[in-house]
């Protein structure tokens, strides 16, 4: 994750940098639930309004928990398919708080309502996400219901009006690129405290809509109004954080806007993306799916490292005789082709790793969805196929 507001920060107000902090264990984010009341053109989880079998019960939960506290997790984001979906998911909330997790709610809202809003208030959820895919006809279009849109927003503000910090989430696509300027003046009209960008990821239903994935000068554009956006917000005094994930070369773009806006910043905001260091999968992010199954990151449900029922986890993800595991907790990671190259690497730390394996095979070739030039990564043009991967797509 790129906390663009964070760095919008340190433009405004410079903090010494020092070197990189590393968290006492990974973020979790935990798919409780598979089954879900909408099926996302994007979702990773290919979720569907039926049960799953297999799925872990309320004492398994609370025993995988009483292991994740003692590898000293700190962070839980509970979440499906729709967690609100499961009956026992406020016992397990409030069990985690008691516990002393930062814990967060990841919902599409259609499901917050009158009935159990007093509910999600009372857990006292340190965030809760709310998807949206657009403004109203886009949303419904991409939720694949009609009126999730009105539904969702109207969850997001229940949740504003009880005081509970909630956010929007936007994975952007070719096809509802252009609603992002009306998603992020949503954000700011509805008093909304957080907005998180997600590039497209190819994994579930989002690697079967691979194709749809964003054009790089879009992407570039919309990353250019995020960060203008953010500005804007800081000098107005607006207490609103938004971030980016799914695509870490925001990072090195982030520094080349700094340079060009702010050049006398550009040395200390290249510093603290040092220290940051970029993709963090299978190290400081880890994913736990419905069954139990551990993956390195949301996305890598095609890549199982164990299993919590018959593992702790501490023991799965200190694991390294997984090759997979084993590159990602490299420093520097064994990367190829541009991005063994890139003057970026130790910003970004070799992007996300999923990209490469769907459309290569090989999770450590380069990131077919980096969307800076040879020139601005430092490599030399001929000695490196600059990547084009709406090519590769539409050819896969």
């Amino acid at each position: 994750m790129f906390r663009i507001s964070s760095y919008i920060r340190e433009v405004a107000t410079p903090t010494p940098p020092g070197p990189r902090r590393q968290p006492p264990g990974p973020v979790v984010i935990w798919n409780l639930i598979r089954r879900c009341n909408l099926t996302c053109k994007h979702c990773y989880s290919i979720s569907t309004d039926k049960d799953f079998a297999g799925e872990l019960d309320t004492g398994e939960v609370f025993r995988v928990m009483d292991d994740l506290k003692a590898f000293r997790v700190p962070v839980l984001i509970l979440s499906g398919g729709e967690p609100l979906l499961r009956p026992d998911i406020f016992e397990i909330a409030r069990r985690a708080k008691a516990m002393g997790f930062y814990v967060g709610l990841s919902s599409n809202g259609t499901l917050i309502d009158e009935h159990n809003i007093d509910r999600i208030a009372a857990v006292d959820f340190d965030y809760v996400g709310v998807s949206l895919d657009g403004i109203r006809d886009t949303h419904d279009r991409f939720r694949r219901l009609e009126g999730a849109f009105d539904r969702s927003l109207a969850g997001l503000r229940r949740c504003r009006d009880l005081g509970v910090k909630v956010g929007v989430r936007f994975t952007m696509t070719q096809d509802n690129a252009a609603d992002l300027p009306g998603v992020l003046q949503l954000v700011e009209d509805e008093g909304i405290d957080r907005f998180y960008f997600s590039h497209l990821n190819y994994a579930g239903r989002g690697n079967k809509n691979r194709a749809d994935d964003a054009r790089h000068q879009l992407t570039r554009e919309a990353l250019e109004l995020l960060f203008e956006t953010a500005w804007n917000c800081e000098q107005r005094g607006l207490d609103k954080d938004f971030t980016t994930g799914n695509n870490d070369a925001d990072g090195p773009f982030f520094l080349q806007w700094v340079r060009r806006r702010f050049p006398l910043r550009a040395a200390h905001i290249e510093a603290k993306l040092t220290q940051w260091g970029g993709n963090s999968s299978g190290v400081n992010v880890a994913n736990i799916d419905n069954l139990g199954n551990v993956h390195p990151d949301t996305m890598w449900w095609h890549h199982t490292l164990g299993n919590v029922r018959e593992r702790a986890f501490g023991d799965i993800w200190h694991d390294t005789s997984d090759p997979l595991m084993a590159g990602l907790k490299r420093s520097p990671r064994p990367v190829k082709g541009r991005c063994a190259d890139c003057r970026f690497l130790t910003i970004c730390n070799g992007n996300t790793r999923v990209r490469a394996q769907q459309l290569t095979g090989d999770p450590w070739e380069e990131d077919p969805g980096c969307y800076l030039d040879n020139a601005e990564i430092g490599v030399a043009e001929g000695t490196r196929l600059e990547v084009k991967p709406w090519v590769r797509l539409q050819s896969a």
